[in-house]
């Protein structure tokens, strides 16, 4: 019999387990304290890394609409306080660091949240799409992932209109689960970020060109009928390219998916490993 973790106890053993992690997380983020990206500028720098936008409002099963409506109202209000924000060498961008707690009193709504393995929603649900934007942004760059959390244990949806990889995802919460990455190159970056009313958008810009570019594709991707029930399953690679001579010069297995279909798998061609 599976050992019941003591956070899944009750509510109180939940909330105390919550306070724990939230405490462990202030005092690890004594020692960042004055390496933290905080300037902004209101001139962009020069070149342009990389660029991405998001379809804010998106078919998510039988997700209430109202939900999808308050989500835009919350990437409204994150958006400028990431903007523009200058990431120099040796700093550190913390997502929770520059937005803090989307509360109420800010203006945040209900939302649509992910919590224990389904769907839910919470003040300031749905942020997560910044930093799942901001993560994408970040994979093309030579800068270093120091802190990301996922949900990619378990497929809520069915794909609609997919633009990046199932599994290249984050998971927040405020203030222990944190999107966190450190520019260790000599380079100064900067986040460009802005909705529209349709679309979350996102730039990562520099003062000076990458040699490198960076390609991320899943490979092997496939549904399996397993004895439990129906997974996706997909790797995904992350190749570093030589912008000059256009050579692969590195790749890297940045995920290996396994997880559970949770909607209706009628129309998937299906893997029997059963």
């Amino acid at each position: 019999m599976k050992r019941l973790l003591f956070c899944n106890i009750s509510p109180l053993t939940y909330k105390i387990s919550e306070k724990k992690c939230i405490l462990l997380k202030k005092i690890k983020n004594l020692f960042i304290l004055g390496k933290f990206a905080v300037t902004k500028t209101e001139e962009k720098l020069e070149h342009v890394i990389y660029k991405h936008n998001s379809l804010i409002r998106r078919t998510l099963g039988n997700v209430e609409m109202y939900l999808q409506e308050n989500k835009a109202v919350n990437l409204e209000l994150v958006s400028p306080k990431i903007n523009k924000t200058i990431i120099k060498s040796g700093e550190i961008f913390s997502f929770w660091n520059l937005v803090g707690d989307c509360n109420e009193k800010k203006g945040f709504k209900e939302g649509l949240t992910i919590k224990n393995g389904g769907t839910s929603h919470d003040i300031g649900g749905g942020v997560c799409q910044f930093t799942n934007l901001i993560h994408w942004l970040v994979l093309h760059t030579d800068m270093d992932i120091i802190e990301h959390h996922h949900h990619d244990q378990i497929d809520l949806f069915p794909d609609f209109n997919r633009q990046i990889p199932f599994g290249t995802g984050t998971s927040i919460m405020y203030n222990y689960l944190d999107y966190m990455f450190k520019n260790n190159t000599t380079n100064t970056y900067q986040l460009i970020t802005y909705t529209t009313s349709t679309h979350l958008c996102g730039e990562m810009r520099a003062i000076k060109a990458q040699p490198y570019k960076y390609h991320i594709a899943v490979e092997n991707e496939f549904f399996s009928k397993e004895t439990n029930g129906v997974y996706r399953n997909g790797k995904v690679y992350r190749k570093k390219i030589d912008k000059k001579t256009g050579d692969c010069v590195k790749t890297d297995l940045i995920r290996d998916t396994h997880a559970k279909v949770n909607y209706d798998t009628a129309n998937l061609d299906l893997v029997d490993l059963t």
